[in-house]
């Protein structure tokens, strides 16, 4: 059997440049990719900037699902057998550069290029384990721990390369949103770890090594992260 795929595919150039299917734009903070609702006919490659996805609740509730960094596949539910409406809004953080891929094309591309299909399936299998990390999250740690792990993964710590220290800009009610507390608990968090050393913040939050150690080792003087007294909002 002669095989249909061409030998000299790239996956990192057809990601990285616009083509048949393929289109590359250019989003400002607060833009969105896709709304939810939206129909689901194309999927996204971040080439550059962080980008978060969210979901508003029949009541008006808004939850911020997962954060995206560059390298990141959305709206991968594009996919499905049946074109459907995507169940979630896809919005920038920051000035983000992104390919827009058809559906057609994308599901051409994966039939046809096995390499782009390992590439494809190795960020699936990524974002399953993420997802799954989330819940045990959710399920298990602290309040304060499920912040210091939001803010490492903000900072990209645990990525090949170096991390990004400055995390984009992000509001606490959006911490919160994601860690499934309180402004004003974050706020109190947020202020411990800039006294302990783990963050700084002038305008924008820094993160340091050290709060691995929250992490990894559940390092927290004097814990007492269930039931932190509440203190005013700054």
């Amino acid at each position: 059997m002669i095989s249909d795929h061409d030998p000299k595919f790239n996956s990192a150039s057809f990601l990285a440049n616009a083509g048949l299917g393929r289109t590359i734009v250019e989003l400002k903070p607060k833009q969105t990719f896709f709304c939810q609702g939206d129909v689901a006919d194309s999927v996204y490659y971040l080439q550059k900037g962080r980008a978060r996805v969210t979901v508003v609740s029949q009541g008006g509730k808004e939850a911020t699902i997962t954060l995206l960094s560059a390298n990141d596949f959305v709206g991968e539910e594009s996919l499905a057998t049946i074109v459907g409406l995507h169940l979630a809004t896809a919005t920038a953080v920051n000035a983000c550069t992104a390919l827009k891929i058809s559906r057609k094309e994308m599901i051409r591309v994966m039939h046809d290029e096995p390499a782009f299909s390992d590439t494809f399936l190795k960020f699936l299998l990524a974002r399953s384990m993420r997802t799954q990390a989330d819940l045990v999250d959710q399920l298990f740690n602290s309040s304060e721990k499920r912040l210091a792990r939001i803010l490492l993964l903000m900072a990209e710590f645990g990525k090949p390369g170096e991390p990004e220290i400055f995390i984009p800009p992000v509001t606490q009610e959006t911490l919160a949103d994601m860690i499934g507390t309180t402004r004003s608990r974050v706020s109190f968090f947020m202020n411990r770890f800039r006294k302990l050393g783990f963050i700084s913040y002038n305008g924008r939050i820094q993160v340091h090594k050290a709060l691995l150690n929250v992490v990894l080792l559940d390092q927290l003087p004097d814990h007492n992260a269930q039931k932190p007294d509440v203190l005013p909002v700054p």
